[in-house]
């Protein structure tokens, strides 16, 4: 018997979908969605209509490859309910690589939404490294209560974005330039 999840709360939603309660429409959210939030909400509304970015974009390049390049031999990866893809290090803390910390709230977001979802679906307490190779830096991330507060916050954020009809108005920012989907918003 499912039950009417249109007044549930999206983190409890979410919580539900992915320890797989029956409700009627079921809720997940994916790291990259998180970043999105923070980043470009109108971002997430095309990834969550699977609209496909340009996989040629420089900046979308450059990213794949540090990150297939970077902590080689340390790290390996784990999906977890086909919703989340972390990169756990050979010593158990949960890795999120960066090819820049010009972004560093989205990224950081991302890692305690991992941190989160390990702790509340899976069971397990782990801690963070952002890592940022080209820059040869590493943060240490944990999942405080403020850090749970912020993503049950965007959780709620990306339930609101996603579920809306129409996307959010385009809304210049300093990296649109760069953007794997600049020329989609910018041509209208």
């Amino acid at each position: 018997m499912s039950t009417d999840s249109s007044s549930i709360d999206p983190v409890e939603k979410l919580l539900r979908s992915a320890r797989d309660e029956a409700i009627d429409d079921e809720f997940h959210v994916t790291g990259v969605m998180m970043q999105y939030y923070e980043v470009c909400e109108r971002e997430l509304w095309f990834v969550s209509r699977h609209i496909e970015i340009d996989r040629d974009n420089v900046a979308v390049v450059r990213g794949t490859q540090v990150d297939d390049s970077a902590y080689e031999g340390k790290r390996r990866n784990v999906s977890i309910d086909g919703t989340i893809a972390i990169d756990v290090l050979d010593d158990g803390r949960v890795m999120e690589v960066k090819p820049s910390s010009s972004l560093v709230d989205p990224a950081k977001l991302q890692l305690c939404y991992y941190l989160w979802y390990l702790d509340r679906i899976v069971g397990v307490e782990r801690e963070g490294v952002l890592a940022h190779p080209t820059e040869r830096r590493r943060e240490t991330v944990e999942l405080t209560d403020e850090r749970v507060e912020w993503v049950e916050e965007s959780i709620r954020g990306v339930h609101r974005v996603v579920t809306s009809d129409t996307p959010p108005p385009a809304e210049e920012k300093p990296f649109c330039e760069s953007c794997a989907y600049h020329d989609f918003c910018w041509s209208c």
